[in-house]
């Protein structure tokens, strides 16, 4: 057997070796920092909250401690966040972006958000019926876009106030 061979055969069994014994461990954690804000308010600042449940682009989702990685595009809807005591709030958003660390904090960053009591059922059918008025009154690609973004949210508001 040739010198290469065998250095080559050695080298391949101490790097199969010590690929064997090296574990990823992730930072995950038993509990979830949550921080919640808006240009309006913050609502929690590294909260240690049970579960939030965010309404994205990708679907509705529930977030738990030890939940993957992930980055989302919130839609307009209503994020719950569950509290430790047992407590659940309901925040209405127009959009926004979701965060999830590996360490389990979870920031949610919304451009609009407001306490689902706070919102008035009447004025969002309101708004509704004005957004789809405004469509079918678009004449441009923009007209068009701006009165759909605008029925999705108002569609949204009626829904978080039923």
């Amino acid at each position: 057997m040739s010198a290469f061979t065998r250095t080559s055969r050695t080298t391949f069994m101490l790097l199969s070796a010590r690929s064997r014994n090296v574990s990823v461990k992730r930072g995950y954690a038993d509990e979830m920092s949550f921080t919640f804000a808006a240009a309006n308010q913050v609502y929690y600042n590294n909260a240690n909250v049970r579960q939030v449940d965010v309404p994205s682009f990708s679907g509705s989702f529930g977030i738990l401690p030890k939940h993957v990685p992930t980055l989302a595009v919130l839609k307009p809807g209503v994020v719950t966040v569950f509290e430790n005591d047992g407590n659940s709030k309901k925040i209405f958003v127009s959009s926004g972006t979701i965060t999830i660390n590996d360490d389990s904090s979870v920031q949610v960053l919304a451009e609009e958000a407001h306490p689902v009591e706070d919102l008035d059922g009447a004025a969002a059918r309101e708004q509704l019926s004005k957004a789809q008025g405004d469509l079918s009154r678009a004449s441009t690609d923009v007209e068009k876009a701006e009165a759909q973004i605008a029925i999705e949210t108002a569609e949204a508001l009626v829904q978080a106030t039923t």
